[in-house]
């Protein structure tokens, strides 16, 4: 789970800019999904599928609205400095269409291959269709100073030096804030080799991932329905080709036999599931932060499965109203009861559950790559209060499972502060908790550390930067 999100707004929201885009569909379509990130705070990853579907926008063109529209949204910072080198004034007295339009036209020039004269006339068109000629001249001549260099040279001219500054340096060719560069830095040691791979990949469109529905299908067979192939690690993953379009078309994902749910997602709740208990696993599981559901859907469909814990049960807490909807959405059918209350204080019974799962609001720097724009919304300033949550959340957690249960600490983030700080502090407050070592419960996975908790990475393991650590009480 990710920082808390308000309810998102539909995509049929985002305003169409004056003029039609029957011209230049794939582009007017990345051009309003940028609008509507600027204007409103939108979610990249739910307003485009929406744009897509009512324009009806398919095959190569929603590849290439997705490709422009997720890219633009992740290079936002390098963008802006290449802009700022090429426009005489402050870009913050730039109209925000223009703006947008702008960057769509650099990302093109700098990131795709795009002929740069077909980048620089197509983004003036759009430009003037809903400006006029005036601005349309204005972005003319800012673009063809960006097709001056490639991405590259921009790089080298901009950028911090690479041997008095290599992390500025390499947060700058990798599209990444500095706070965020650092952070990831202390969390590979200072690595610095370490720290270009894990941005490299960071900083592209990732392949989707599908968790099929255990005892209902074989992620071989999801693999041979969906024309993927079985995941690496999880044996309940698959992953398929990077998305272009709206995956709700996949009837896999309409009937409730697969899921979307990054591998790393499905490691870490198949961790705690498998983790060894003193005494019987009576089926009694818990998941204390469960929207928007995967987790919680994953874990229902295990609990019932060994004949020892027929009959089980996943409690699931979500506070958030519409978040709890999602979560009943995803476990329909499953033997999962939803609760809307605050985790913290869930009126649960003290000490009842086999397994609780508390998998943390956060930061989300750990799955940066699925929510194109959200590295550049994401501030340091969040941290305090998210790490007080998490250490709360935690204490809770740890008074809702029973003596010889386990209690899974899972968080989409690899900043040191929301893992493996909170686990030292609660731990240290907490009479009777012992850390276990979770890397034997991801078989197959390699680098995994020193443990005893598992940091998964990009670069590393093809997943999410998922963070696990497993505490028995």
């Amino acid at each position: 789970m990710s920082s808390p999100e308000p309810a998102p707004r539909r995509a049929s929201r985002v305003p169409r800019r004056e003029g039609a885009d029957a011209a230049d569909p794939p582009r007017r379509a990345a051009l309003d999904l940028l609008a509507a990130v600027r204007e409103r705070d939108a979610y990249a990853n739910l307003v485009l599928p929406e744009l897509l579907r009512a324009r009806r926008i398919t095959g190569r063109d929603a590849a290439l609205a997705t490709e422009l529209g997720y890219g633009t949204c992740r290079a936002v910072g390098l963008l802006d400095a290449v802009l700022g080198a090429c426009v005489d004034r402050p870009l913050s007295t730039v109209d925000g269409d223009v703006m947008d339009a702008m960057r769509l036209g650099a990302y093109q020039l700098l990131r795709t291959r795009i002929p740069s004269h077909a980048a620089v006339a197509a983004t003036v068109e759009l430009v003037r269709t809903g400006r006029g000629r005036g601005a349309a001249g204005f972005v003319n001549a800012v673009l063809r100073k960006v097709a001056g260099r490639d991405e590259q040279a921009w790089v080298d001219a901009l950028a911090p030096e690479r041997d008095a500054d290599p992390v500025g340096h390499l947060a700058f060719a990798n599209a990444h804030p500095r706070w965020i560069a650092d952070a990831f830095a202390d969390a590979l040691g200072g690595d610095l080799v370490e720290l270009a791979a894990t941005l490299a990949a960071d900083d592209e469109r990732p392949a989707v991932h599908l968790a099929a529905r255990p005892g209902v299908i074989t992620a071989e067979e999801l693999a041979a329905i969906t024309g993927g192939e079985p995941a690496p690690y999880s044996p309940y993953g698959v992953r398929l080709g990077r998305a272009t379009g709206d995956l709700a078309e996949l009837e896999v994902l309409r009937d409730g036999t697969a899921a979307v749910q990054d591998e790393g997602s499905q490691l870490v709740a198949l961790a705690l599931a498998n983790a060894p208990l003193d005494g019987p696993d009576l089926g009694r599981w818990l998941d204390l932060c469960a929207g928007p559901g995967g987790k919680a859907a994953l874990l229902g469909a295990l609990v019932g499965l060994d004949g020892v814990r027929s009959g089980g049960t996943v409690d699931a807490v979500e506070r958030a109203e519409h978040r709890a909807r999602l979560v009943e959405r995803a476990c329909a059918g499953l033997p999962v009861r939803v609760h809307t209350v605050d985790g913290r204080s869930s009126g649960l019974p003290s000490g009842a559950f086999d397994r609780v799962l508390v998998d943390v609001p956060c930061t989300g720097l750990g799955a940066l790559r699925r929510r194109p724009e959200a590295r550049w919304r994401r501030t340091p300033d969040a941290l305090p209060e998210l790490t007080a949550l998490q250490r709360e959340l935690l204490s809770a957690a740890l008074g809702l499972v029973r003596p010889g249960g386990v209690v899974g600490y899972v968080t989409c983030s690899p900043h040191r502060a929301e893992t493996t700080d909170v686990i030292a502090d609660v731990t240290a407050h907490s009479a009777g908790v012992t850390p276990m070592d979770a890397r034997p419960l991801l078989p197959g996975v390699p680098h995994l550390g020193d443990g005893p908790h598992v940091q998964l990475w990009p670069h590393r393991h093809g997943t999410d930067a998922m963070f696990c650590a497993l505490l028995r009480r």
